[in-house]
């Protein structure tokens, strides 16, 4: 039986999933791609504009997912229900109920190969779902594979399998030493990341071919595919080539990530926000408080509304202790001094938001 299979990437109103948009419009146009956002009614107004945007150089709309229907937008429906608690690193209910199950109840039980923005220079994994019918790729790296399909591929047991497949699919030259590297077992002496590397190295669209049929016979959605455009696609997308794709494509770079001078005890910096998502998101730092305070002061002013009862969006300190003038000084003393310690280190962009990237914790599926 043949069945239908959706292909969805979902804009968080961050530069990589905007990038990736305009890289598989402009790339791969015979992928009939539906563009999503999840709108929580709380983002910036950079992200909408950003939206409209992508809209214009996509040419289709951006389906804006919402997690309800009630008279009140989708943040502040949820939060009555959980009774004023607000989300937290430890109780991510924002993240389940607004992003996350809109839109898993979009897709349904629709066969769904889910595009996502990780870099090729980034070492972390995205949302993947639990659900069979959904399986994520990731077209900026070398392989667009997820890693628990890695691990069933190149596990031991199924070496015997994948040798066949570079027996059809790998070249002549190549043939020996890709089955070399197939047939030596994983060991504490020959790690799973080591094989990966050298079956890439070899050749990473026959690796994607390999893996593309093995999976014929498992049950993920790309195995309804009869033939698919990215397997031969040996693309490698890093930071610098993400800004690049704005710039040739005229789509300006989300507004928060504009660096702002500042001043404070003689001692000059810069700042901005690093993530999209709502404005009062808790994964935020400190410093990008302040920004939020001083760029959109309206927008601060919301979120302590919703500091009461106990509760703030902070463990150590409420949004109005970090607005008294000398502690506003302190945190952005301590900014300047952690980015000076950054920037004697090694870097792989110059921009303050990739160069504090790595200590940045965030929820993989609003910051993509």
């Amino acid at each position: 039986m043949i069945r239908k299979v959706r292909h969805v990437l979902g804009i968080s109103g961050g530069k990589d999933s905007a990038a990736l948009a305009m890289y598989m419009k402009t790339y791969h146009p015979e992928i009939d791609m539906e563009y999503y956002f999840s709108d929580t009614g709380k983002e910036l107004p950079e992200t909408y504009e950003l939206i409209a945007e992508l809209e214009s150089f996509l040419g289709k709309k951006i389906l804006k997912l919402e997690a309800n229907h009630s008279h009140k937008n989708p943040f502040d429906h949820y939060l009555d229900i959980y009774n004023g608690f607000l989300p937290s690193s430890m109780a991510r209910w924002c993240t389940q109920k607004l992003k996350l199950e809109p839109f898993e109840r979009w897709i349904s039980s629709d066969l769904v190969i889910s595009y996502v923005g990780i870099r090729d220079d980034e070492d972390r994994e995205g949302y993947v779902s639990t659900k069979p019918n959904i399986q994520s790729v990731f077209p900026f790296r070398k392989h667009i594979w997820s890693i628990e399909v890695l691990h069933k591929v190149l596990h031991n047991s199924n070496r015997e399998r994948i040798a066949e497949l570079y027996k059809i699919h790998g070249s002549e030259e190549m043939l020996t030493r890709s089955l070399e590297i197939v047939w030596e077992p994983q060991s504490p002496k020959y790690l799973f990341s080591q094989k990966m590397k050298d079956l890439l190295q070899l050749s990473i669209s026959t690796f994607n071919h390999v893996v593309f049929n093995f999976l014929k016979t498992e049950n993920h959605p790309v195995s309804y595919l009869n033939e698919y455009s990215l397997l031969d696609n040996e693309d490698s997308v890093d930071i610098k080539r993400v800004y690049q794709l704005f710039r040739e494509n005229g789509v300006k770079v989300p507004g928060y990530y504009e660096e702002i001078e500042f001043e404070v005890n003689g001692k000059k910096g810069k700042y901005n926000r690093s993530r999209s998502g709502c404005f009062f998101c808790f994964y935020q730092r400190k410093i990008e408080w302040i920004w939020l305070y001083e760029r959109h002061p309206e927008l601060f002013r919301k979120a302590q509304e919703y500091e009461k009862d106990g509760y703030s969006w902070m463990d150590s300190e409420t949004l109005e202790q970090i607005i008294q003038p000398e502690r506003i000084a302190q945190i952005k003393l301590d900014y300047i001094a952690t980015l000076k310690k950054k920037l004697n280190g090694k870097s792989k962009s110059n921009k303050l938001i990739d160069i504090l990237a790595d200590d940045n914790e965030v929820c993989a599926n609003c910051f993509i």
